[in-house]
């Protein structure tokens, strides 16, 4: 489209929490030339308040915003508020917001005091792919997300426990790097279970695409979403979906294309799961419904020519 982009790369999400590693970033927002225009990930940006606040006025900063960092799940009160706090302090200083779900805009307004005309809401892009059949016997039950808290596999296992007499086999595709400690518990509990013959994990595969193609349903817990890219992935694929009504997921899945439960409520979980795998109608009706909605689904160069016009404004304001 005509931009000149070039990538940086900062220290891993993890160590980025830490004091001492903005040093490293310090360094390289300073060796950027004057009036550069930088584009930063809401996942470092929230921590980064006081090199922002240096940096506001010699650089053009745009924040990318999927959710704010202080509602991830299992953070203490003290830590929320720190988060809040800081994030709120680092967006004060953007020229621009980017975020990927009006859900993710309202909570930006509401709760760190952003203008609404600041942000700009670019949905992430889906690619057209052929539909799932939905035919498997047994029906295969398809998770993906990586094993972090926030996204629900405990309340999915437990409520899969509940439905042990039925027939279904599930794959939860995600990588355990992340918190390794909750995907061994998270393993643990499977075997507790006795579902190790019926739940498969999986780090990681070559063609994910293949893998929503193989599914018969969607299925994912979790607890926050700010948009929510593989529900997207899941209507593309026309797959029928169970969530839960967290955050940005009941603007992504509308309601003829899927179930969505409170969220940590594995009882009620257990309960829609039924319903798919006892009521073929049913299921039928949402690989329908999931189809027509993959329809309305923006596409990368549609979500891409909403960032450049954002590059543009900011360059020639």
């Amino acid at each position: 489209m005509g931009a000149d982009v070039k990538t940086l790369a900062l220290p891993d999400g993890t160590s980025i929490l830490e004091k001492k590693s903005h040093e490293s970033v310090r360094q390289v927002f300073a060796e950027l030339p004057d009036r550069s225009t930088l584009i930063i990930d809401g996942l470092a940006f929230g921590v980064l308040d006081k090199i922002a606040e240096k940096e506001k006025d010699r650089l053009s900063l745009i924040a990318v915003c999927h959710h704010p960092l202080a509602f991830e799940t299992g953070l203490d009160e003290q830590q929320q508020r720190d988060l809040l706090a800081s994030e709120r302090r680092a967006l004060a200083c953007t020229k621009a917001i980017i975020v990927t779900s009006e859900h993710t805009r309202r909570i930006l307004v509401r709760h760190f005091a952003v203008a609404d005309e600041k942000i700009t809401t670019a949905l992430p892009g889906s690619d057209p792919v052929s539909f799932a059949a939905c035919d498997g016997d047994p029906i295969r039950l398809l998770t993906v997300a990586s094993l972090i808290p926030r996204k629900g596999h405990d309340v999915l296992i437990h409520a899969l426990a509940q439905l042990s007499q039925l027939d279904w086999e599930a794959c939860i595709i995600g990588s355990s790097k992340f918190e390794k400690n909750w995907a061994s518990s998270l393993k643990q509990q499977v075997t507790n279970l006795n579902l190790t013959q019926r739940i498969t994990f999986v780090e990681s595969v070559e063609n994910i695409w293949r893998e929503y193609q193989q599914a018969d349903v969607f299925v994912l817990p979790s607890l926050y979403e700010g948009y929510g890219m593989v529900f997207a992935e899941a209507l593309s694929a026309g797959l029928p979906v169970v969530g839960a009504k967290a955050g940005a997921v009941p603007d992504v899945v509308p309601e003829n294309a899927g179930i969505l439960v409170p969220p940590g409520d594995s009882d009620s979980l257990a309960v829609a799961l039924k319903q798919l795998l006892t009521n073929k109608p049913l299921r039928k009706k949402l690989q329908f419904g999931a189809q027509r909605a993959s329809a309305n689904l923006p596409s990368w160069k549609e979500s891409a020519q909403t960032i450049c016009n954002t590059l543009k404004l900011v360059a020639n304001s």
